[in-house]
């Protein structure tokens, strides 16, 4: 064990024994109080905070503004860090955040004018009324589509990230782009796709570093925090011991032991993603 892990532990170890049990959601248990009090504990736990998500399930994303809320009632300020948004646009979110009177819509409308890109904003609004209403530091913590374009076609180094990639993380970014598109992305191309991934990782890394000074809490999804291939890996040996990874999971989902603390939820019912998927093959073969 390292003497970063080994601290991190030690910290943890203040921390209520029931927080470090876990918890269950079930169909009709959703949002039961020792839950909310399990996520409000761990939010206050460390300087650095990387909150996993489901991006669709309801039940998480209002399990997760209750226990912020709860903890801005208590003063905490932190940075609020959003998976969401894209770098480029944080004059936007800053502009709109001066703004006296404005709302998570206009906000996400001044960030977004062209459409929502595929989020449930209705899941993240509460969020964002609470960064307004607390005047917290909302920060763009995605990269561009054309940022990860630039990383597939011209690799890491050329948009301005770290090219040394362990293997292990490569290995297994990989292997999650492939099932998750049902086995219809090949293997060369999921390693081209693996490099937009780190990027991501490696970007919201840096973000969280950046606006560490109040505390920061990144919401993001499972993959991005996990501690063993995700951001964590990503941060800064001296912060290691100052973050913690909470993963919101449905049954089946990755593994406990990549996360400090795992919060079970019932699975949303879904249409099968698989159901006529398309092969993805790089382009010219």
């Amino acid at each position: 064990m390292t003497a970063g892990r080994r601290r991190m532990l030690q910290a943890l170890a203040g921390l209520p024994a029931a927080l470090l049990a876990g918890c269950t959601t079930g169909p009709d248990r959703t949002d039961t109080g020792s839950d909310l009090d399990r996520l409000q504990a761990a939010l206050r736990a460390q300087p650095l905070v990387l909150l996993g998500e489901v991006h669709d399930h309801p039940a998480q994303h209002a399990l997760r503004a209750r226990a912020l809320q709860r903890l801005l009632a208590e003063g905490a300020r932190p940075a609020l860090l959003m998976e969401q948004f894209d770098r480029e646009q944080q004059p936007a979110i800053d502009r709109l955040l001066a703004t006296p009177g404005a709302d998570a819509d206009a906000l996400i409308a001044a960030a977004w004018p062209q459409g929502n890109a595929g989020w449930q904003w209705p899941l993240y609004r509460p969020f964002i009324t609470l960064a307004l209403q607390h005047r917290l530091r909302l920060v763009a913590a995605n990269v561009s589509r054309a940022d990860t374009r630039r990383v597939i076609s011209g690799g890491l180094a050329a948009a301005g990230f770290d090219a040394a990639v362990p293997a292990d993380i490569a290995d297994a970014q990989a292997a999650a782009i492939v099932a998750s598109h049902c086995g219809q992305v090949d293997e060369p191309l999921a390693r081209k796709m693996m490099l937009a991934q780190v990027a991501r990782d490696q970007f919201m890394a840096r973000q969280l570093v950046a606006h560490a000074d109040g505390g920061a809490l990144l919401l993001a999804g499972n993959g991005h925090v996990r501690r063993d291939i995700g951001v964590p890996r990503w941060l800064p040996a001296a912060w290691q011991p100052r973050s913690l990874v909470i993963g919101l999971l449905e049954p089946g989902a990755a593994p406990a032991q990549a996360f400090d603390l795992v919060l079970r939820t019932a699975a949303v019912e879904r249409p099968d993603p698989c159901a006529g998927m398309p092969a993805m093959r790089p382009a010219g073969r």
